[in-house]
């Protein structure tokens, strides 16, 4: 008997140890939520002026370059030299033209001498026809040969034009009052026709060219009104307007060219002045954008977003959206949102890199941006 009671001591003991952790299994482990902080975001509009950055140029820049080839036998200008319409800027060697000219006029000359043979000939020709003195084989044939030395006559004349033009050809004259940006050869050098001998700059109004990206460019219109400022004039403030917008992208960056031109000249502006250009962009028929700060985003292969918080039933906890957005300009430290946002979106600002789409956290308000 007494072997028995304890035998059923031990099997109750045993039972009562394995029974003893399920129990204690089956008690609830609380969740640990991620705290992060969020900022409420509204959307901007009005209009916005941007500058961006630019260099002065001339309105008008000549390469100006001889018609003909030569050896340069003078270059009359400096750089900087302000020069009037028709001033001879430089001149070739022209000896050989003018052999070519004085060629052209004897054979001219000749060529005349021969014409006024051939109208008499013809003369008398025709008036021993009317007498019955001459065939009429003689008459044609007499009338042929002046209008053949007539021909001559006009081929010739235009021969010795051609000889005066290339004679002309060898001296470069401003076609307008300008400066003289650059000289690019020297007296005594070879030169082929078309190759560059000064650079000038015309004394009209100034431009500026600028790079302005994509995203932005859409909203540029010729004669689009601009503020231009530059470094070398503080203070001063010119007003332009633009009369270019590149139509296709330029370098490796997707900018576009736009250029502006000054309403008004200053003397005080010189090619090659650094030069801020200020847009007004209006957003009045764009569509809205919003700023948040530039630790709210995030990218990774499927392409840039943010984590937008939707509040859960417990009160200081929410639920955070993955939510893909288009990227527009950085402003400050914030950038620029054009989709993807609604007018008040809580958009996550802290442990952004922590987070998963539909996750559960717990967030601090930040205030309203």
């Amino acid at each position: 008997m007494r072997f028995t009671s304890h035998f059923k001591y031990i099997i109750w003991s045993i039972l009562g140890a394995l029974l003893l952790p399920a129990c204690q299994e089956k008690s609830p482990v609380p969740e640990v939520l991620r705290p992060v902080r969020y900022q409420t975001i509204y959307a901007t509009g009005g209009d916005r002026m941007r500058t961006f950055s630019g260099v002065a140029q001339a309105a008008i820049e000549s390469r100006l370059s001889f018609k003909v080839g030569g050896t340069i036998r003078s270059i009359n200008v400096k750089v900087g030299d302000e020069v009037a319409p028709g001033q001879v800027i430089a001149s070739l060697d022209d000896s050989d033209f003018r052999l070519q000219v004085q060629q052209a006029q004897a054979s001219l000359e000749s060529a005349r001498a021969q014409a006024r043979n051939a109208s008499a000939s013809y003369d008398r020709v025709r008036q021993l026809y009317e007498n019955n003195n001459a065939s009429r084989n003689d008459l044609d044939a007499a009338r042929a040969a002046q209008e053949s030395a007539e021909a001559q006559v006009r081929a010739l004349e235009k021969q010795l034009e051609l000889a005066n033009s290339q004679l002309s050809y060898t001296r470069i004259t401003a076609p307008v009052k300008g400066d003289i940006a650059a000289v690019d050869r020297e007296v005594n050098e070879n030169v082929q026709a078309g190759q560059s001998i000064v650079q000038l700059s015309s004394d009209a109004q100034m431009e500026v060219e600028v790079a302005i990206p994509e995203i932005l460019i859409a909203r540029l219109r010729e004669g689009q009104k601009a503020q231009v400022q530059f470094d070398a004039l503080p203070g001063k403030e010119f007003a332009a307007t633009i009369t270019e917008v590149g139509v296709s992208s330029t370098g490796f960056a997707t900018t576009f060219p736009v250029t502006v031109r000054l309403d008004r000249n200053d003397p005080d502006i010189r090619p090659g002045m650094a030069a801020e250009v200020g847009f007004n962009f209006s957003l009045s028929d764009q569509k809205e954008r919003f700023l948040v700060p530039l630790v709210a985003l995030g990218e990774d292969r499927q392409g840039r977003f943010v984590y937008v918080v939707e509040p859960a039933e417990q009160p200081g906890e929410g639920i955070v959206h993955r939510t893909a957005v288009m990227v527009g300009d950085l402003e400050n430290e914030n950038v620029e949102i054009l989709e993807g946002l609604i007018d008040g979106s809580r958009v996550v600002t802290a442990g952004v890199s922590q987070l998963a789409d539909s996750q559960r956290v717990k967030f601090l308000e930040s205030p309203a941006y």
